[in-house]
C-alpha cells in the first residue's frame, strides 16, 4: 500500500486548515492497528481533507489511496473508510446548481465533479466487499454502490443476489435501503426494483425485513403499496415487539428445519411469486433482530430486552418520508406508535407527529389527544417531548386541553425553563395551555410573574388568555414600576408591556407613562414603541400622556414619531395633530419605520385621503411587505380596493410569507366576488394540503398557527361559506 504517496507533492496543496502536508500521516494512520490512531486520522480526514463536505486538490489525491485501504483484508475498520469515500465521491451538482456557480466557485465545483468521477471510476471495488468478512464493510458497500456505481442494474442484481446469503440484520436492510435509492436514482429501474421490495414486503418473511422494504417501496413507488398498509404496518410493528419474547434461543443462520437460511429465503423468493404463503419463512428462522454491531445474546433468552429493534424507528421514519402526503394514512399509524408499550417508540412517535401537523393540514383531533395523554407518564423525556409537539399546535390542542392542565397542575417546578446563557422561558406545557386561552393557566403564570427575572415569553402567553388573565393586571402593574430603566430596561420590561397592552388594562397609565418618559439610550426606540403600543391599546383613557405624544411628534421620519401619530390617533381621534407626521413618514428611506408610517395611514382610513398619490407610488416599492401594507392603505386611504388586489395577490404568488398579511387585507375589503381572481386564489388555499409555510429542513414556532389563521381568514374573505369554522 501507499506506493507513491510520497511522491506526491502534499505541501504545495491546502486542506482547511493550511498545508496539506499532513495528509500522508492521517493516510498512514487510517491502516494504524491502533483504535485510537485510526479514529484520530478519520477525525483529521474530516476535519480538514474533507471539511464538512468541502473537496480539495488533496482530497482529490487521498482517493486512490483510500481506495488501496478498503480492498486491503489486515485493514482495520475498512467500513468507514467506504463510507468516507462515499462522501468525497458523492457530491450530485443539479443543472439548478451548475447554473448558480459563481466565479469564486468553479474551482471548488471542478472538485466535486472530479471527484464524482474518480470514485465512480473505482467503485467496482465495492462489489467484492458486498462479501467481505467484516459486517461493518458489508454495511457500507450497498449505499456506496447506489449512489456511485456507474451500471445500477447491476448493482440492483448484486442486491438481490446478496440478501439471501447475508446473515447480519443490519445489512440486510441496508440492502434494502440500497435498492430504494437506485429506483430513486435511476427512474427507470424504479418498476423493477418495487416488484422485488413488494414481493418482500409480503407474507413469509421476517417483520423486520417486511417493514423495511415496505419503507423503499413507500419512497420509490407509493402507488404500489398494499391497500392496507396502516393495516399491515402496525401488525409488523406489534410482531417486532413481541418477538424477543417469543423466542426461546437465536437459531443459527442456514441451520434449523428446511425452509430456514439462505435456499429457504431463495425457494420464498420464488414461491411467493407463485403463490401467496407458500414457502413461508418465518421470523423465528431468522437471526434474532438486534443481533447486530457485535451484540450478543445468552442462549435460553437470558439478556434478551423488550421492545423492537433499533432500527425500527428508521424504519418508520422512511415510511412516513415516502407516504408523503397521505395524511390519513400517516395519522393513523402514528396513532398506533403513540399506543405502544416501548416508550422509545411513543418518543419517536410524538416528533414525528409534530412533524407531520406541520407540513399537513387535516383532521388530527385523535391524535392530539393520544399525544396529551403522554404527559401523564411518570417518563419525564416522554412527557415534555409531548408537552414540546403541544406547544406549536396553539388552538389545534384543544383536545389535549385537559391533559395539559393537569400536567401543569401536577408539576410546578416545569412552569418555567432556565436556559444556559439566555434568559427565562415558560415550560412546554403552560405556554401550551396559554395559547389556548385556558385560565387554568393563570397560577402558573402568576407565579412566573413574581419570580426574579419574568421569562421572556409571558407576555405573548397571557395575550391569548384574553379577559381570563385580568387578575393578572395588579402584579404586571407592580413589576414594571419596578424596572430599572437602565441598559436592560428594553429586555425587563417588554413582556410586562405586551401583556398589559393584550389586557388594554388603563389602570397601568402611571407605570407606562414611567417607562416612556425615562427610556434610556440603550434600545430606548424599541423601549419607546412598546409603551407606545399599550397607550394606544388604552385609548382615550391615556388621554395624560397627550403631551408626552405631542413631544415625540417633532421628530418626524422617525419610527418613534409615527408610532406616536398612531397612538394619539388611538386616544384621541386628532387626524390634522398626525397627519404631518406621517406623510413624513411615507417619504422615509428606513424600511421598518416606512411600513411603520404606512401602517398608521391605514389605520386612518379616508381622513388619509391626501396620503393617496404617495401611497399609489409605494405599490412598486422594491419591498414586497412595504407594497402590501401600502396596497392595504391605499385601499383604506381611497375606499377602492381595485388598484390595491392585483399588487395583493402578485404578493400572494411571490412570497409565501406574505399570505397572512394579503388575506387580512382581503378580509378587510369585504366578501371578494364569487368568480374573481382574489376568489380563486383563496379557495385554491382552502384546497391545498400543504401548509403554506411548510419546507424542508426547517420550521418556525409559529407556522401552524400562522396558517390555521391564514385559513380563518380565507374563509372570511370568502363569507365564511366554504367548510370548517376557524380553529385558531
Amino acid at each position: 500500500m501507499f506506493a507513491g504517496i510520497d511522491e506526491v507533492d502534499w505541501a504545495s496543496m491546502e486542506h482547511a486548515y493550511g498545508p496539506a502536508d499532513d495528509v500522508p500521516v492521517m493516510l498512514r494512520g487510517l491502516a494504524s492497528d491502533d483504535p485510537a490512531e485510526r479514529e484520530r486520522a478519520l477525525d483529521g480526514m474530516y476535519g480538514a481533507v474533507h471539511h464538512q463536505g468541502d473537496v480539495y486538490a488533496c482530497t482529490l489525491a487521498c482517493i486512490p489511496f483510500l481506495f488501496e485501504l478498503v480492498v486491503e483484508p489486515s485493514v482495520q475498520d475498512r467500513g468507514s473508510i467506504v463510507e468516507l469515500l462515499t462522501s468525497i465521491g458523492g457530491i450530485d451538482l443539479g443543472e439548478d446548481d451548475e447554473d448558480e456557480i459563481g466565479e469564486d466557485e468553479i474551482e471548488g465545483a471542478a472538485n466535486y465533479a472530479m471527484a464524482a468521477t474518480a470514485v465512480t471510476a473505482g467503485a467496482g471495488a465495492f462489489c467484492e466487499l458486498m462479501a467481505d468478512d467484516d459486517p461493518g464493510v458489508r454495511l457500507a458497500a450497498p449505499p456506496a454502490l447506489a449512489g456511485l456505481h456507474s451500471h445500477p442494474e447491476r448493482v440492483l442484481a448484486l442486491l438481490r443476489e446478496r440478501l439471501p446469503v447475508e446473515p447480519s440484520e443490519e445489512v440486510r436492510l441496508a440492502l434494502i435501503e440500497a435498492a430504494g435509492r437506485v429506483a430513486l436514482r435511476h427512474r427507470a429501474l424504479a418498476g423493477q426494483a418495487a416488484t422485488w421490495l413488494t414481493r418482500l414486503a409480503g407474507e413469509g418473511f421476517p417483520p423486520g425485513l417486511r417493514l423495511a422494504a415496505l419503507a423503499q417501496v413507500a419512497r420509490c413507488a407509493p402507488d404500489a403499496l398494499p391497500g392496507d398498509v396502516v393495516r399491515v404496518v402496525t401488525g409488523l410493528l406489534r410482531q417486532l415487539r413481541a418477538a424477543p419474547a417469543r423466542r426461546s434461543a437465536p437459531t443459527a443462520y442456514g441451520s434449523g428445519e428446511a425452509r430456514t437460511g439462505p435456499a429457504g429465503v431463495v425457494a420464498a423468493l420464488d414461491a411467493y411469486a407463485e403463490a401467496a404463503g407458500a414457502g413461508d419463512v418465518y421470523a423465528d428462522d431468522w437471526p434474532v433482530p438486534g443481533m447486530w454491531s457485535g451484540q450478543s445474546r445468552a442462549p435460553g433468552g437470558e439478556g434478551m430486552t423488550p421492545g423492537p429493534a433499533p432500527w425500527t424507528a428508521d424504519l418508520l421514519r422512511t415510511l412516513h418520508a415516502g407516504l408523503d402526503d397521505r395524511v390519513a394514512e400517516r395519522t393513523a399509524l402514528l396513532a398506533d406508535q403513540l399506543r405502544s408499550p416501548d416508550r422509545g417508540q411513543r418518543i419517536d412517535a410524538l416528533r414525528m407527529s409534530g412533524g407531520l401537523i406541520r407540513s399537513w393540514r387535516g383532521g388530527y383531533e385523535e391524535l392530539i389527544r393520544l399525544v396529551g395523554e403522554q404527559l401523564a407518564t411518570p417518563e419525564p423525556r416522554l412527557a415534555e417531548a409531548a408537552a414540546q409537539v403541544l406547544e406549536d399546535l396553539f388552538g389545534l390542542a384543544t383536545p389535549a386541553a385537559d391533559a395539559l392542565a393537569a400536567r401543569v397542575a401536577a408539576d410546578p417546578g416545569a412552569w418555567v425553563r432556565n436556559w444556559p446563557g439566555g434568559p427565562p422561558a415558560l415550560g412546554s406545557a403552560v405556554k401550551a395551555l396559554a395559547r389556548l386561552g385556558d385560565a387554568r393557566a393563570v397560577p402558573a403564570l402568576a407565579a412566573a410573574l413574581e419570580r426574579p427575572e419574568v421569562p421572556h415569553d409571558a407576555g405573548f402567553a397571557i395575550g391569548f388568555l384574553g379577559a381570563a388573565a385580568s387578575p393578572l393586571t395588579d402584579v404586571l402593574r407592580r413589576r414594571l414600576g419596578e424596572v430599572p430603566l437602565d441598559e436592560a430596561a428594553y429586555d425587563r420590561a417588554s413582556p410586562l408591556l405586551m401583556a398589559l397592552t393584550a389586557l388594554r388594562a388603563d389602570e397601568a397609565l402611571p407605570e407606562v407613562l414611567r417607562v416612556l418618559r425615562g427610556a434610556p439610550g440603550y434600545r430606548g426606540e424599541w423601549l419607546r414603541t412598546a409603551a407606545l403600543r399599550a397607550l394606544a391599546s388604552f385609548g382615550p383613557a391615556a388621554r395624560e400622556a397627550v403631551p408626552e405624544l405631542r413631544a415625540l411628534l417633532r421628530g418626524p421620519g422617525t419610527v418613534s414619531a409615527t408610532e406616536a401619530a398612531r397612538t394619539l390617533w388611538a386616544i384621541g381621534g386628532d387626524a390634522d395633530a398626525v397627519l404631518p407626521v406621517l406623510a413624513e413618514g411615507l417619504r422615509g428611506g428606513n424600511v421598518h419605520a416606512l411600513r411603520s408610517a404606512v401602517d398608521a395611514v391605514a389605520g386612518l382610513g379616508e381622513r388619509a385621503a391626501v396620503t393617496v398619490p404617495r401611497l399609489r407610488a409605494l405599490l412598486g416599492h422594491q419591498d414586497v411587505w412595504v407594497r402590501v401594507a401600502a396596497a392595504d392603505a391605499l385601499r383604506a386611504a381611497s375606499g377602492r380596493p381595485e388598484e390595491s388586489v392585483p399588487v395583493l395577490l402578485s404578493a400572494w404568488e411571490r412570497n409565501r410569507q406574505v399570505r397572512v398579511r394579503v388575506a387580512e387585507c382581503l378580509a378587510r375589503t369585504g366578501p371578494v366576488g364569487a368568480g374573481s381572481d382574489a376568489a380563486h386564489v383563496l379557495r385554491a388555499e382552502l384546497a391545498s394540503p400543504r401548509r403554506h409555510q411548510a419546507m424542508d429542513g426547517g420550521y418556525g414556532s409559529h407556522d401552524i398557527y400562522q396558517d390555521e389563521t391564514l385559513l380563518a381568514l380565507c374563509r372570511q374573505a370568502l363569507r365564511g361559506n366554504t367548510g370548517k369554522e376557524p380553529t385558531t
